[in-house]
């Protein structure tokens, strides 16, 4: 964990040195004569810091899943298909536990609110 978040910081902080090389500058051409940069040569949808970002909040997640009360917990993996379940609408996650759609928005909200909250004073940590 710690050094995905060294990853994604040193990838965050842009910071140039001589030896860096930009991935805009030219490195060859194609065949109309056009300039062909290394971002070029790259996917298109390079999405790397993306996803290490997810996948460090994703990370977190399981981590605060413990805080939250049993029945907060099984809401909220229930509706977003944690831990490989295929997510649930509400009507659904009430049938199973035995409780009415209401309930399960009013769990639901609290959970959310718990974890964004855990997660705003995690963001210190590191």
């Amino acid at each position: 964990m710690r050094i995905a978040n060294e990853i994604l910081m040193f990838f965050r902080s842009g910071k140039k040195t001589a030896q860096d090389v930009s991935i805009n500058e030219p490195i060859d051409s194609d065949k109309d004569g056009n300039a062909l940069t290394l971002m070029d040569t790259m996917a298109v949808d390079d999405t790397v810091i993306d996803d290490l970002d997810v996948r460090m909040k994703s990370e977190k997640l399981y981590d605060y899943l413990p805080t939250l009360e049993p029945r907060e917990r099984s809401v909220i993996c229930m509706r977003y298909g944690l831990g490989g379940r295929k997510p649930l609408p509400q009507r659904e996650v009430a049938g199973k536990l035995g409780i009415s759609r209401s309930y399960v928005s009013r769990i639901e909200k609290r959970a959310l609110q718990k974890l964004r909250a855990r997660f705003e004073a995690g963001e210190g940590e590191g």
